[in-house]
């Protein structure tokens, strides 16, 4: 997946370049470094290694996989890339996905909300056990998990023409209830004095090698910070988009005439919504 996706994006920035154009060089160090750099510490470091033996290594790569990972790839702007490497073609091809009603429904912070509770809740039931054990579905997470965080991050900054102002003032009110959701899972993991884990630890011959129940709180208390800390750029994503999508719609009640503002008046008092 690393080299794949990394030749893959060189060679849309070799493309751009051809075309005459220009490609900023944070935006692929950005990719590179956050995006691919973070995957390949994440599944070929500690998380990834001891993923199946601790909890919370396998409850903080999950986290870490769906939150920060796609956040990185996103800095390198893909769909952008994509769009310019292509031409007039693949930017119809682009508008066209992002316009599409299941980018849509991943792309809010009310879908994202319930989703990734739901996510998280999986690890209060003994079913994390059997993820993390089982070596075909813990290879699979590392595949699964950033692509449907990419899923939800990557059309965030690209829906703000698609929503109305009032629709996205609630996904930003709800992202501040998400602070208190994303952090449920996380404490009862911490409070809780019963291991939930079907999977039990493997003895380390370290000395620091925890305790399965104590094994169970860090899981917990990493699994609340990291769920609490990407909450923040999310609520900044949120505000710049409420602010795009009022600019948007303040020029267009300013390039209305004055006779076509009093008809929308008119129409608006008499509850016609067709104007």
């Amino acid at each position: 997946m690393i080299v794949v996706a990394v030749a893959a994006y060189l060679r849309g920035v070799a493309r751009v370049r051809r075309r005459g154009d220009s490609w900023p060089l944070r935006r692929t160090l950005g990719f590179l470094m956050l995006g691919v750099g973070s995957y390949a510490v994440i599944e070929l470091g500690f998380l990834g290694t001891e993923s199946a033996d601790l909890r919370f290594a396998f409850t903080t790569r999950v986290a870490l996989l769906i939150f920060v990972v796609p956040a990185g790839v996103a800095a390198g702007a893909p769909l952008e890339l994509i769009a310019r490497a292509g031409g007039p073609a693949a930017e119809a091809r682009v508008a066209a996905l992002l316009r599409s009603r299941p980018v849509r429904l991943f792309g809010n912070a009310i879908f994202a909300t319930i989703f990734i509770a739901a996510v998280f809740c999986l690890f209060l039931t003994p079913l994390a056990g059997v993820l993390r054990t089982t070596p075909w579905t813990d290879a699979g997470l590392g595949v699964i998990t950033p692509l449907v965080g990419l899923a939800m991050v990557l059309p965030m900054g690209a829906l703000g023409a698609v929503h109305t102002g009032m629709f996205i003032t609630i996904e930003f009110l709800l992202a501040f209830v998400e602070l208190v959701i994303d952090s449920i899972p996380g404490i009862l993991l911490r409070l809780n004095d019963t291991v939930i884990d079907a999977g039990a630890s493997v003895a380390g011959t370290a000395a620091w090698w925890p305790t399965p129940l104590h094994d169970q709180h860090l899981a917990g208390d990493l699994l609340w910070f990291i769920a609490e800390a990407v909450d923040v750029p999310v609520l900044v994503i949120l505000l710049v988009r409420w602010m795009r999508a009022d600019r948007t719609e303040a020029k267009s009640y300013d390039d209305l005439s004055d006779e076509q503002y009093e008809e929308l008046t008119r129409g608006h008092l008499r509850g016609d919504r067709t104007g």
